[in-house]
């Protein structure tokens, strides 16, 4: 599931005639870094093939060792459906971010956001059916038009409203669950029967050709829709509290006592209705509770999830005003400055391993490999963004992106 990129230069120095353009938050740059970490650990369950392999008590993976379970349970407790919202967030965050360079440059807004919002959706489109069919920047792209049309609206009004659609969509996510949880489906061993089926079918697809591997991705489509109307209500809610948080310069504001104690209380609450969430998502997807609960404590996790969201941001930007959180961040930035080109190349190396365009190690690795092998590679990402953030102003599909946002060149250097 997954995000936008990171939007200007760290310091540049532009020609007197121009109005200079302002430092970069470093806070923030970390902070989409981080979240691209869990972007990935989400992610690679999916294309490796070990999501929705648990069911509740069941396997985690083709080793089935402790080891894997255990990894596997950690990472739907603490990352699964958290990481998203967060990217939806700093999303919403960095649209504020273009309106105030739209207004330096004395250019039009609208035009400029919308050729934005349509070359992430071409992208998030080649993206899904060549790589990865739970891409995001597709639904960014279509939910961006919201922020778009509701930008004038005053920032307690939007929070407001962040704070409606939330409810709504929580209002139906519990009647869903207790739906599940009270009636019996009576599909029984013929339901399991053809979850099976189809598990094997794709399997075969992704261990196939790339023809095969596309036509799986496409096949995908109707599934990730679903994925799309149940999660676009919490993602939209996002867009909308990130946006306010932009317009009041909330995480600018560093430094003030008022700030380290909002963030202090933002994080003590998020942990206290966050963890609990996430362990009962755990227990529902990895285990040990059985199958009939596995959509309904899926849910109650999803409904938790903003809280440890929230706890997470706020706990690194207490963290980053430290000498050691400031190094951390520094680390994290060049990688969150970025975050599409990383996204991007981070669904390409999982195709490659784990489809038939490379290694078709679809559903042969077990949970606690796979993850090990995806924090390294992250490791190796957070390194070449350093070097190339050192010498660029933006990666390479940033650069695209921005050439469509501006409709010309951008400055290619630091």
């Amino acid at each position: 599931m997954k995000r936008p990129e990171a939007i200007g230069p760290t310091a540049a120095i532009e020609p007197a005639a121009v109005r200079p353009r302002p430092h970069r938050i470093v806070e923030v740059d970390a902070l989409r870094g981080f979240a691209l970490c869990g972007i990935f650990l989400a992610n690679v369950l999916v294309m490796s093939g070990l999501d929705g392999l648990s069911g509740g008590g069941g396997s985690a993976g083709p080793t089935a060792s402790g080891l894997d379970q255990v990894a596997h349970w950690l990472v739907m407790a603490l990352v699964q459906t958290k990481f998203y919202l967060l990217f939806s967030f700093l999303f919403g965050y960095s649209f504020t971010l273009q309106m105030d360079a739209a207004e330096r440059d004395g250019a039009p807004f609208a035009p400029r956001m919308l050729r934005r919002l349509l070359g992430l959706f071409v992208l998030g489109a080649l993206h899904a059916v060549l790589l990865y069919p739970g891409d995001i920047l597709t639904t960014y792209a279509l939910l961006g038009l919201i922020l778009l049309a509701a930008r004038a609206v005053d920032p307690a009004r939007m929070w407001r409203a962040a704070l409606r659609v939330y409810g709504v969509v929580a209002g139906l996510y519990l009647l869903l669950g207790a739906a599940v949880a009270l009636v019996d489906t009576g599909e029984g061993d013929e339901g399991l029967a053809a979850s099976a089926a189809s598990a094997a079918e794709l399997t075969t697809a992704y261990r196939g050709g790339p023809a095969d591997v596309v036509r799986a991705n496409m096949d995908a489509w109707s599934d990730i829709l679903v994925g799309l109307l149940m999660m676009g209500g919490m993602v939209v809610a996002a867009f909308l509290a990130g946006f306010v948080a932009g317009r009041r310069r909330l995480l600018a504001d560093t430094g003030t006592p008022e700030r380290t104690a909002r963030l202090r209380r933002i994080c003590l609450w998020g942990l206290a209705v966050g963890l609990p969430g996430g362990v009962l998502m755990a227990a529902g997807t990895v285990g040990p509770l059985g199958a009939r609960w596995e959509i309904p404590a899926f849910i109650l996790g999803m409904l938790t999830a903003p809280a440890l969201s929230a706890a997470y941001a706020s706990g690194l930007l207490l963290w980053f005003a430290t000498p050691r959180g400031a190094r951390l961040a520094v680390r994290l930035a060049p990688a969150g400055r970025m975050a599409l080109t990383n996204y991007l190349a981070q669904s390409l190396v999982m195709a490659l391993v784990f489809t038939g365009y490379g290694a078709a190690l679809y559903g042969r690795v077990g949970a606690a490999a796979v993850l090990g092998g995806t924090l390294l590679f992250y490791g190796f990402q957070l390194a070449a963004s350093a070097w190339l953030m050192g010498r660029h102003r933006l990666g390479p599909v940033e650069r695209l992106l921005r050439a469509v946002t501006l409709w010309g060149r951008p400055a290619p250097r630091a």
